[in-house]
């Protein structure tokens, strides 16, 4: 516990990239978290941002660190933020989301409750769901059923032992830092808990199709490279998801390829109209799975579309990895 008090003191640790009134917002929602069983420090990272985010952060009188890395990452501005902080705990929160007010409060006991929980999680949600379909649709991506995971997304409170027993991220990562940190920590005996609680509102601002295909890449990329990172360890992480990954989106690419040669052979839609039907029923499957998620049956058959349509993109992602795995990194960035 801090040595100056007597309560303990919670870092929030805001990394940001050019996020510009979304950054002010996210700041504003530090500030105003209840923090009447702890003490509260804030701290915004910076990554090479060219807009105002650090006059943003100045203006609000929050304490800044400028990075002006060559190759930026989410794990270098968390590292350099919770290295330079003095909380107990520090909870990650990315520039463009929100955190409720309530939320490091209901967080805090279960540390107490459970020596070896290295984070803790609640619901993410997104802000503006009614701005775009794709918003709406991957609103449902930060889901997670409460009670013990695997891994944690980028906002999430950590016990400081835990960041110090695991050298914090890798800041090589361009995307996946986070389940690489929790696979590291598992070994050391700790663990990972989302609990029944809303955690913060986040502003994806995906407004196209070239934004949703780029992130779907980003997702490839990590899958592949954590994978590949574990693959012939004792505990393998997402090798068997890779596999899988790549068989169906070969099936899903043959599938289009056919029934275009078939339909254009017979001068016939049938073969599309049977591609079609065989989608729907997929679709209705995936939606029989995913009920308890929400009851808005239009986005759940949403959300279940968009759970086969993003399997090619990660694919893609993973080949790119895979093909350029010896060469520099470079962000895959969706805004």
């Amino acid at each position: 516990m801090n040595s100056t008090s007597a309560k303990p003191c919670i870092s929030i640790v805001v990394i940001g990239r050019n996020e510009g009134s979304r950054l002010r917002n996210c700041l504003l929602s530090a500030q105003q978290v209840d923090h009447s069983t702890f003490d509260l420090e804030i701290i915004y990272v910076d990554s090479a941002s060219t807009d105002n985010s650090l006059a943003i952060a100045e203006e609000l009188g929050v304490r800044s660190i400028a990075l002006h890395p060559e190759h930026p990452t989410a794990a270098l501005g968390r590292n350099a933020g919770w290295r330079a902080s003095r909380g107990d705990f520090v909870f990650f929160l990315d520039g463009d989301s929100y955190v409720q007010p309530g939320f490091l409060a209901k967080a805090l006991p279960w540390f107490y409750s459970e020596p070896m929980l290295a984070a803790a999680f609640g619901q993410r949600r997104e802000r503006h769901p009614e701005r775009s379909l794709y918003n709406r649709v991957l609103d449902l991506d930060w889901y997670t059923v409460p009670g013990l995971t695997e891994f944690c997304g980028g906002d999430a409170i950590f016990r400081r032992s835990a960041l110090e027993a695991g050298n914090g991220y890798d800041d090589s990562l361009i995307a996946g830092e986070e389940p690489d940190l929790c696979r590291r920590l598992h070994d050391f005996g700790y663990h990972v808990r989302c609990i029944d609680a809303d955690m913060s509102t986040h502003d994806m601002a995906m407004y196209n199709f070239r934004q949703y295909w780029r992130r779907a890449l980003r997702s490839g990329h990590a899958f592949a490279e954590i994978a590949s990172r574990y693959r012939h360890t004792s505990r393998p992480m997402w090798s068997k998801g890779c596999r899988q990954n790549l068989i169906v989106a070969a099936v899903q690419s043959l599938a289009i390829l056919a029934t275009l040669i078939a339909s254009l052979l017979l001068r016939s839609v049938l073969p599309l109209l049977l591609l079609l039907s065989v989608a729907a029923l997929l679709t209705l499957n995936t939606m029989w799975r995913r009920r308890y998620m929400t009851k808005d049956l239009l986005t759940l058959a949403l959300y279940s579309i968009h759970g086969h349509a993003q399997q090619i993109p990660i694919a893609i992602g993973q080949l790119g990895f895979l093909l350029r795995r010896n060469q520099r990194k470079q962000l895959i960035e969706y805004k």
